[in-house]
């Protein structure tokens, strides 16, 4: 049934990378915290960077939980089930840091993401994990379903702001700069893209 992998690499990493959607999960040291998880998905948003490093963009949305745990602990978890072919489901137990816009490392990470434009999407930051523990299961019971294709949604919606106008977008919303439990979440103003 499960085994526990030393890295990501062949047939494990071949499976991550072709799969359209997966899932982190974070939360806060305190023991009454909100528990996040979120799905994540568009085509070329994720990539792993080496064997035990793996990062994904981190988009414009409704709250910044993910940005807001990662800063007080760096505890996440990312998931993939398959929906499609063999039934498989991935976990890779990490720590994670976001990786803000303003940061020296920033153009050298999304360089790694040629497949998408990110400025279409309202991009905050990239999401770097390192893998501490990686698992696979069987996925028996997950459903069969098909990708179709990515929704144009968001590229639609976020595609129309500049800096300036993500920034304020950001700082009228109440979960971005502090998380639902109060926790630091993306700083604000945003800083500037620098590509």
């Amino acid at each position: 049934m499960g085994k526990t992998y030393e890295r990501i690499d062949g047939r494990l990493r071949t499976f991550i990378e072709a799969q359209p959607l997966f899932f982190t999960a974070t939360a806060p040291l305190s023991g009454d915290g909100t528990v996040n998880l979120s799905p994540k998905g568009l085509k070329g948003s994720f990539v792993v960077l080496d064997e035990l490093t793996v990062a994904y963009l981190d988009f414009a949305g409704s709250t910044a939980e993910t940005v807001a745990h990662l800063r007080e602990n760096g505890r996440i978890t990312l998931m993939w089930c398959a929906f499609e072919g063999p039934p498989n489901i991935v976990r890779v137990h990490g720590r994670g840091e976001p990786v803000f816009r303003d940061d020296p490392r920033f153009p050298e990470l999304l360089a790694r993401f040629p497949d998408i434009d990110a400025t279409a999407h309202g991009l905050r930051a990239i999401i770097v994990v390192r893998a501490e523990l990686v698992r696979d299961s069987c996925g028996y019971s997950v459903p069969f379903m098909s990708y179709d294709s990515d929704r144009d949604l968001h590229a639609r919606r976020f595609a129309r702001e500049d800096d300036a106008s993500l920034s304020a977008y950001f700082e009228k919303k109440d979960h971005i700069a502090t998380s639902l439990d109060g926790l630091p979440g993306l700083p604000l103003p945003l800083p500037p893209s620098t590509v």
